[in-house]
């Protein structure tokens, strides 16, 4: 322990350097100039960090914007918002959000509604599919940025040699299927047990008419509706590829990416999957992975039908902007989304980073369809796209729904749908974990 003169010389130095760090936090902090907005984000190019500077410029000093990186995985994203927000961290000024979160998070009081003044500025030329996901309880809480879809991907070849045509109106699952096994091909999906597999379920549940769970504003009493005639569609549909010559051999374990591979592979003949698979694809080339004219030989259409005279419910992604009920800077954060959610920007940001945008006049822009020459073909799926189920409780909707369909070679119908309808039912109540 210090004494004496030395000591006390040693406490008035320690003293200063303590009120200079002070002086110069101050001077890096809200009281020397706009307030600081805090945006966490997903993980993309650099797009939205992109975005945030050039907002905070055009605010002419109205705000500053400090961009915060979320994990990649959805469900880290909202385990760290989540623990932030219950603790009514005032930091999160702005977040994006991925859809099926919105209603969790509003339902626990974590979103700042808008204000009805604003409503037109965040749904005016919205595309159907993601507005559908930006409300809770009739209340906009949350303004689409960007929104995703999944296509059908075809090689020209191969449905030629099969002579069918994908991009008619009333192409089936069951017709590709019967396609591809007779030319010895595979087809593309994501059958691992992990959120995408919930995507394509929910897809073929809603494209046969039904839905997962229904009257989810009840919460936790919601009623599984996943066993029914649209349930058991679905489960014939991914159990029969599945056992099918025409499923890839790493189906029960394949993502967005492993299909992808197969679909570019010798074998490929078709693969749902999300518009970046197309510029993944040219990179390819770049890089010397793949020859020219596998792109090339790459056609695309609207997601498959499940019967022939009911239009698909593609499957709906994408991000939604929240404000945090807890900012301190409520006005400037709106400012921020509205700023980040312009037609113009929209235009500018799926440009960037290739992610489809939410309002439907950014796909006439010239240098949108010279990029994305499947623009029409994207926007008309996002606008009929089906949204998961939209519940507070859909984490367990999910999971439920993912334990009780995995390995895909066991899915049958109708024991499959009726199983996670008890299961989920039970995890809701409370009556078995997850």
């Amino acid at each position: 322990m210090l004494s004496g003169p030395r000591s006390t010389r040693r406490r008035l130095a320690a003293f200063a350097a303590l009120m200079l760090s002070a002086s110069l936090l101050a001077g890096c902090g809200e009281d020397s100039g706009p307030p600081m907005l805090t945006w966490y984000i997903n993980p993309d190019n650099g797009g939205q960090g992109r975005l945030a500077d050039s907002c905070a410029a055009a605010s002419n000093g109205g705000y500053r914007v400090d961009v915060q990186v979320l994990p990649n995985d959805a469900s880290q994203q909202r385990e760290q918002l989540v623990r932030r927000l219950a603790a009514q961290d005032s930091s999160i000024d702005l977040m994006s959000l991925d859809p099926p979160f919105v209603a969790e998070f509003a339902n626990a009081g974590f979103l700042r509604p808008f204000d009805a003044g604003d409503v037109g500025t965040f749904t005016q030329g919205v595309l159907k599919g993601p507005l559908a996901t930006a409300y809770w309880k009739d209340q906009l809480v949350a303004a689409p940025f960007w929104a995703n879809t999944q296509l059908l991907w075809f090689r020209k070849s191969v449905v030629q040699a099969a002579g069918v045509d994908p991009a008619k109106t009333g192409f089936t699952w069951d017709e590709m299927i019967k396609a591809a096994e007779s030319q010895n091909k595979v087809i593309g999906v994501q059958a691992n047990r992990y959120e995408g597999y919930m995507v394509w379920i929910n897809a073929l549940v809603m494209s046969a008419g039904g839905e997962i769970i229904g009257n989810t504003e009840a919460g936790k009493d919601a009623t599984p509706e996943i066993a029914s005639p649209a349930g058991d569609t679905a489960a014939r549909i991914i159990g029969g590829l599945s056992r099918s010559p025409a499923a890839p051999p790493a189906m029960l374990n394949a993502g967005e990416e492993e299909a992808r591979s197969a679909f570019q592979g010798d074998r490929g003949a078709f693969m749902v999957n999300w518009p970046y698979v197309y510029s993944a694809a040219k990179e390819d080339v770049a890089s010397g992975g793949i020859p020219q004219s596998v792109v090339d030989d790459i056609g695309w259409a609207r997601y498959p039908q499940v019967t022939a005279d009911q239009a698909s419910r593609p499957p709906l992604g994408g991000i939604n902007l929240a404000v945090g009920n807890f900012t301190k800077h409520p006005d400037q954060a709106v400012a921020l989304v509205k700023c980040v959610t312009s037609l113009q920007n929209n235009i500018a940001y799926m440009l960037d980073s290739g992610n489809p945008a939410a309002r439907g006049a950014a796909y006439d822009d010239p240098k949108v369809r010279e990029a994305f020459p499947m623009a029409d073909v994207i926007r008309t799926s996002i606008n009929d796209a089906g949204p998961r189920p939209i519940t507070p409780y859909y984490n367990d909707v999910s999971t439920s729904v993912q334990l009780t369909w995995h390995p895909s070679t066991e899915v049958e119908a109708p024991a499959t749908p009726k199983e996670s309808a008890t299961f989920m039912s039970d995890v809701l109540q409370g009556k078995r974990l997850l």
